[in-house]
Parts: C-alpha cells; sequence; structure tokens
C-alpha cells in the first residue's frame, strides 16, 4: 500500500497533482453533458415517420424471397451442422487422449530411466 504524503521541500506530491487534474477533467465533462432534453419529445410522428416515409415513396413494395429457407430447412441445416461440429469434437478430444496418454507413458519412461 502507497501513502501520499506532503513534503513541505519538495510542495506537492505529482500524484496529488494528476488526481487533481483527472477529477477536475471529470467535473467538466459532467457538466458539460448535463443537457436534460427528453428523446421521446423528438420523437413524435413528425419527425419520425413522415420522414420516413417521403424516404420510402418510388420504391418497390418488398416482396417474399422465392429462394428462402422455411423452419424445417433451417432445423435440417442446424441438425447437419450440430452433428458435424460434434463428430469434430469427438475426434479432437480423441486427439487430445492420445497425446496425453503417449505424453503420459514418456514420463513413465524417463522416471523409469532416471531410476
Amino acid at each position: 500500500m502507497h501513502i501520499v504524503r506532503f513534503n513541505k521541500e519538495k510542495g506537492v506530491n505529482p500524484d496529488m497533482k494528476k488526481l487533481a487534474f483527472v477529477a477536475t477533467t471529470a467535473a467538466l465533462a459532467l457538466a458539460a453533458c448535463g443537457d436534460a432534453t427528453d428523446a421521446s419529445e423528438d420523437a413524435v410522428a413528425d419527425s419520425v415517420e413522415v420522414p420516413a416515409d417521403e424516404a420510402m415513396e418510388g420504391l418497390p413494395d418488398p416482396v417474399a424471397d422465392a429462394d428462402a429457407m422455411t423452419e424445417e430447412d433451417v432445423e435440417d441445416v442446424m441438425d447437419e451442422t450440430e452433428a458435424t461440429a460434434e463428430a469434430a469434437a469427438d475426434e479432437a478430444q480423441n486427439a487430445v487422449d492420445d497425446a496425453l496418454a503417449a505424453a503420459e507413458a514418456a514420463q513413465a519412461e524417463m522416471d523409469a530411466a532416471a531410476e
């Protein structure tokens, strides 16, 4: 734990100067952010919906995507992907088990040779 003390010969501790600077900066930043307007007052139908409607004028209506996947297609793909991921995880676990067994065998061989 570091204790900060005032030294009459050296003046103010540099750490205290940094602390005072940071505190002053934080106070000024908070004062600058003190605007208390409510966003819901600005978001009324005339200022939100009308400009959005105007921006959409002249554009074609949205249509359904003929190539879009159905819920069943999505489930099938998710099942296939999950099965692939599980198989990869099983293979990775087997590789780790093999490496661990080899490391244990090597350690046992080194221990036997050291005795």
